[in-house]
Parts: structure tokens; sequence; C-alpha cells
């Protein structure tokens, strides 16, 4: 059994689920689904938000639950506003999206990665399994070949 606190995902209730790349991850033991804005998160002190150009996560955050906003680049604005305080963190530069991505508001679109892309990085950075993360995830091969992982 894992020592780590579960990992918090607030997805936006209009996210389209059968473009989500988190579905399929619900029933893991490891991870708690709240929808946005119909549901209230818990407690959340020893947690940090990932969320690009924050401090990059390192293994010095391991002891930090991870929480991830799951929505469009627009509706992952609206809900970090209505979200707790904390600390935020982000991913190192330089990865890339296997994600076909459509949206016009991703500042980057190449290095703006998928939702389960950017857990699949925290996890590994922060030593957590990250067995069956990508399980269910189509551009799974690309993703790892494409950022030499």
């Amino acid at each position: 059994m894992s020592s780590f606190l579960p990992t918090i995902i607030y997805r936006h209730r209009k996210e389209n689920l059968r473009k989500c790349t988190l579905s399929g991850l619900e029933s893991r033991e490891d991870m708690r689904f709240f929808s946005y804005p119909e549901e209230s998160l818990p407690e959340m002190d020893s947690y940090v938000l990932l969320k690009v150009g924050a401090k990059t996560l390192s293994e010095e955050d391991a002891n930090s639950g991870i929480f991830l906003i799951d929505g469009t680049w627009k509706y992952a604005e609206a809900i970090e506003k209505q979200s707790p305080k904390m600390i935020a963190r982000s991913l190192p530069s330089g990865f890339k999206t296997a994600y076909p991505r459509k949206q016009t508001l991703c500042p980057e679109p190449e290095y703006g990665l998928a939702s389960v892309e950017a857990l699949y990085l925290a996890y590994l950075i922060s030593g957590r399994e990250t067995k069956g993360l990508l399980d269910c995830y189509y551009w799974k091969d690309e993703f790892l070949r494409i950022n030499d992982l």
C-alpha cells in the first residue's frame, strides 16, 4: 500500500468524457475525482496544484498530494479561481504532448500536455507508481517515444 496522499482530480462537469484522457482512472485507489462545480473538495493542506508557470515539481514535493484541474484551458482558469489556495508546481519544460490538440486558447499547443500526460510525469517525478496510468491513453506509445520515457 502506498504512503502517498491520494491524487485529487477536479474535473469540470462539461468535460467531454469521450475525449477526456483521464477516463479509465476513476476506479484507482490512489485517485479521487470531484466534479466542478457540483462537488466540494476535501481539506487539502498538504497538496500542490499542478500549474503551468509555477516553480518546478521535484522529489522534494513527494510528500505532498497532487491536485490536478481537468478541463479545457478556459474552464481550468475558472476552476482554479474557485479552488482552495495552495502551493503551485509545474512540470519541467521540454516535454511534448502526443495529444492532437485543437484548442485555440492553449498558449503552446505542442507543450500543452494532456491531463494524463501531466499526471504521468508528476507521478514519475514524485516517485509514485506509474503502472497503469497510461493504459487507456490512445497516444501512450507516441507520448513515451517523443519524450524518450
